[in-house]
């Protein structure tokens, strides 16, 4: 077979890695409507799909990463006043 070459490009192989990626890009979109559903069930027994989401976030951090992040949050949290602030005679 040979390989049609237009402006020194093969015309097959272009066309075979455009129609890879259009198939990978539904299986995405079908994937991701799946997420969507599974999230719907989720919210509809009670549970609350931003902390779902954020779990999963976390899930797929290392420890140390993760822990990291907490406590940086925790410390922008005081700092804001979000959260409150340890009294020193507490640590007693």
């Amino acid at each position: 077979m040979t390989k049609t070459k237009v402006g020194g490009i093969a015309a097959d192989q272009l066309r075979s890695i455009i129609e890879r990626i259009e198939k990978l890009s539904e299986e995405r979109d079908a994937i991701a409507a799946d997420i969507r559903d599974v999230l719907a069930e989720a919210k509809g027994n009670g549970y609350q799909t931003t902390a779902i989401r954020q779990i999963i976030k976390l899930r797929k951090m290392e420890a140390s990463d993760r822990e990291e992040q907490e406590t940086v949050l925790d410390l922008y949290k005081r700092v804001l006043g979000l959260s409150p602030e340890l009294d020193e005679d507490d640590n007693d």
